[in-house]
């Protein structure tokens, strides 16, 4: 029973409380308004009196297979060259497009020129945006006082990113390409220089061979021995060079002699030299190829992103009452202090 009664005394108490809290704020009523008032007043001047800013985007899309067709020409054909994907290109075309390069460059060439000395990195870099809306899409945006300016920078920005990412393929197919050009050079060089000296070690072995063939007085082709050794298994082959004749070795030595090129006598010259050409008149600047496809380019915007009027009035009135109950509160704290000396 006597829990009860402490409980209903809490229970009158505060209510009595609530009821008192209501008739302060009620008495206080005109200086809650005036304070709301004032407040809503400076949210509705910043909302109507504020620089509109404009927000304009752009969504992009891998290429086409057709788009970078010309970048594998021929590609399949070179052992070690492997062909592009619509990946490998794409992936360029993004990295460049969220590169620091590409806004410094936009900035530097574009932008400030632009603007002038209201120019301001940080600001255009807080305007500048790039997500990733998976499956190869990617959203672009850009925000600026001027609708007309942002839409056509955006699209602008793109085009550089773009452009910037055909000079890293064009560079990445020239180094390839030179790598394989030099490498194909080398061996060139090695097979003529290994020919070279297989000539001279043939010419000194019937040099050779000619002297033996002199002493022993064979002018002529000893045929019967010759298609002895030759013919069996026991010499691998080999028949003495002075077999052939005094006179078959000085011809010989005569056309190896006066032999301007060994290029005709190795094997796999000329399929290198075809490689080699080919590679040489790859076109490292292609025309008609694209590394992004785009999905929809920025267009001029009907109506400002910023400020939000609505959102910045209603947040103003919530304010302004939460502003204006508390001066309330405290003005009665205070006079009731003041009462009470």
């Amino acid at each position: 029973m006597q829990g009860q009664g402490v409980d209903n005394r809490y229970g009158q108490n505060d209510e009595i409380d609530l009821v008192e809290l209501a008739r302060t704020l009620w008495s206080q009523r005109v200086l809650i308004g005036l304070v709301t008032a004032v407040v809503f007043l400076c949210a509705a001047a910043y909302a109507y009196l504020a620089k509109p800013v404009y927000q304009v985007s752009a969504s992009v899309l891998p290429p086409q297979i057709s788009d970078i067709a010309e970048y594998n020409i021929g590609r399949s054909q070179v052992a070690g060259l492997q062909p592009y994907t619509v990946d490998d290109v794409y992936g360029v075309f993004v990295q460049s497009l969220n590169s620091e390069a590409l806004r410094a460059a936009f900035f530097d060439q574009v932008y400030q020129p632009a603007l002038g000395s209201e120019a301001s990195r940080a600001v255009f870099d807080k305007g500048f945006k790039a997500k990733d809306l998976r499956s190869g899409k990617w959203m672009v945006s850009f925000e600026h006082v001027d609708p007309d300016k942002a839409a056509e920078w955006l699209n602008h920005l793109v085009v550089m990113a773009a452009s910037r990412a055909k000079d890293i393929m064009q560079q990445d197919i020239a180094g390839e390409i030179y790598v394989h050009t030099q490498a194909l050079e080398r061996r060139i060089d090695v097979l003529r220089q290994t020919a070279a000296q297989r000539r001279a070690d043939r010419i000194a072995l019937l040099e050779e061979a000619l002297r033996v063939a002199e002493s022993a007085g064979l002018e002529d082709v000893q045929a019967t021995l010759w298609q002895t050794f030759t013919g069996t298994d026991t010499v691998a082959g080999y028949a003495p060079l002075y077999l052939l004749g005094a006179q078959s070795i000085r011809a010989e030595l005569a056309v190896l002699r006066k032999r301007q090129s060994d290029d005709p006598f190795i094997p796999e010259l000329r399929s290198l030299q075809e490689h080699l050409a080919f590679l040489k008149g790859v076109d490292v600047n292609p025309e008609n190829v694209s590394v992004f496809t785009f999905d929809s380019p920025a267009v001029v915007p009907a109506t400002p992103s910023k400020p939000k009027k609505t959102l910045i009035l209603a947040l103003g009135l919530v304010l302004g009452c939460m502003l204006g109950v508390f001066v309330a509160l405290v003005r009665n704290m205070v006079s009731q202090r003041f009462a009470k000396l």
